[in-house]
């Protein structure tokens, strides 16, 4: 009676083995419901099949900041991989002097052409500008920036190449919090973009968008990489004066005037200055 449940013991066992071969040659890779998740994502059984891709792309970047967090601890001189050096500029007087600490590249890297703004810090003048072309000994601002008046912090954030990137916010006097806006390498992160190809080379437009409304920037290029309309939103409405470039050396074709207020219902836009092809001005308007 022993030996005949050993035998079956050792065929049932058999049989277990070879199944669990036979497992192992099967392609599985089209049930792997990992194979495409970034790192960050797990699991939880018992959880409704429906997923808040929202909520789960925010987790996802927050794993990753982490862990670049992390990665960046041990080495506080190095920030997206790239090694800056510290700076510091002061102006003022007694409780109303102003502090700016900031970080910049040790070595110049290209920045991007078509962020709106480039922050940098000019040594001659000894001040953090951002005008579109680095001049002299500039250095381009990339890693941590705080600004403080007196000793009350009333800005801080992080720069990526001279670009405003991630958090920014600034506070009042009493450390009230009066803005909190999020940028992804210079752009507002809820910003919309357009391109020309489908690999997404090149940029067509970019739709500044802040709280759901279109609110900054706004600028359009033309295919060369060139800008072709530049100008403000405010409220979502347009602002101030936009300009319109033609596709060749960067030459003026329209200024358009808007109003200052956004909530001016009353002014009506106008044309007041228009350029030809030669950069020969045609038309200004008469005040």
């Amino acid at each position: 009676m022993k030996i005949r449940q050993i035998i079956l013991t050792i065929v049932f066992f058999g049989s277990l083995q070879a199944f669990a071969q036979d497992l192992s040659s099967v392609d599985t890779t089209e049930f792997d419901i990992f194979k495409d998740t970034p790192e960050g994502f797990s699991l939880i059984e018992e959880t409704p099949l429906t997923i808040d891709m929202e909520n789960e792309i925010e987790l996802s970047e927050q794993a990753k900041e982490a862990r670049k967090r992390r990665e960046e601890k041990r080495n506080k001189k190095v920030f997206y991989g790239l090694k800056t050096k510290k700076g510091f500029v002061r102006r003022g007087s007694g409780e109303n002097i102003e502090l700016e600490v900031f970080r910049y590249l040790k070595d110049f890297k290209e920045v991007d052409p078509y962020v709106p703004q480039i922050y940098w810090y000019d040594f001659s003048r000894r001040r953090i500008r951002n005008t579109g072309q680095i001049e002299g000994k500039g250095v381009v601002l990339h890693g941590p920036y705080k600004r403080f008046v007196g000793e009350q912090l009333v800005e801080e954030g992080i720069y990526y190449k001279g670009a405003k990137h991630g958090r920014w916010t600034t506070y009042n006097n009493n450390d009230v919090l009066m803005s909190k806006i999020k940028y992804y390498k210079g752009w507002p992160k809820e910003s919309q973009a357009r391109y020309y190809d489908e690999k997404h080379t090149k940029l067509r437009e970019v739709i500044p968008i802040v709280f759901g409304k279109r609110e900054g920037m706004y600028y359009c290029f033309h295919e060369n990489g060139d800008v072709a309309v530049k100008g403000e939103y405010k409220e979502g409405v347009k602002i101030g004066k936009w300009t319109e470039y033609y596709p060749f050396m960067r030459r003026l074709k329209k200024e358009i005037q808007y109003p200052a207020d956004p909530y001016d219902k009353s002014y009506q836009p106008f044309i007041s200055r228009e350029w030809d092809r030669s950069s020969k001005l045609v038309y200004e308007a008469k005040f």
